[in-house]
């Protein structure tokens, strides 16, 4: 597939099949996002991989908005920083996760983000728990290493409508 398709193509899909997603695929997709840049080279971005639904079900309670699409979600990536090797854990995280999103596109799959790093488990309780240390709660997070978000993936379950019309020429400024 070419790149500019693969980008044209990549939408936020929140409704998946029940098909599980071979464990081959998933290792290409993060073997694509493994080889995203990073500052300096500090390859501080880890992946934890989620294919076992009870897991995703209860990934979905990190969040009381924004994550309950996850309990329909066959498989799940949980984007992690090491934060001993570089302060810019975050950017390169992200870096590595939009790598995973569109290597989903490149399989065939679709894929949604759901940010964790920084927001509370209930949005009403700003100050109480947080969605990182929920899911430290049961899941393996490795010491030193916050939990960045989590990207959903799977077949989707509908064919998204292309992204509306936009006058993308006012984001852009030319410097002559």
């Amino acid at each position: 597939m070419e790149f500019k398709q693969i980008v044209a193509e990549r939408r936020s899909v929140r409704k998946f099949t029940e098909r599980a997603v071979p464990r081959e695929v998933v290792g290409r997709i993060v073997g694509a996002a493994l080889s995203a840049p990073s500052s300096r080279n500090s390859r501080s971005t880890r992946f934890l991989i989620v294919d076992d639904p009870a897991v995703t079900v209860r990934m979905a309670g990190m969040r009381d908005y924004g994550a309950g699409f996850l309990k329909g979600a066959p498989c799940a990536v949980v984007v992690l920083g090491d934060t001993t090797k570089t302060d810019l854990w975050r950017e390169n995280a992200s870096i590595a996760a939009t790598v995973l999103q569109l290597a989903c596109v490149d399989e065939g799959l679709a894929s949604c983000w759901v940010h964790i790093d920084g927001r509370p488990r209930l949005k009403d309780a700003p100050d109480g728990e947080s969605a990182a240390d929920f899911l430290r709660g049961f899941l393996p997070v490795p010491e030193g290493c916050e939990p960045f978000c989590a990207i959903a993936l799977g077949y989707s379950d509908f064919t998204p409508a292309p992204l509306p019309e936009s006058d993308d020429a006012v984001r852009v400024t030319w410097l002559k």
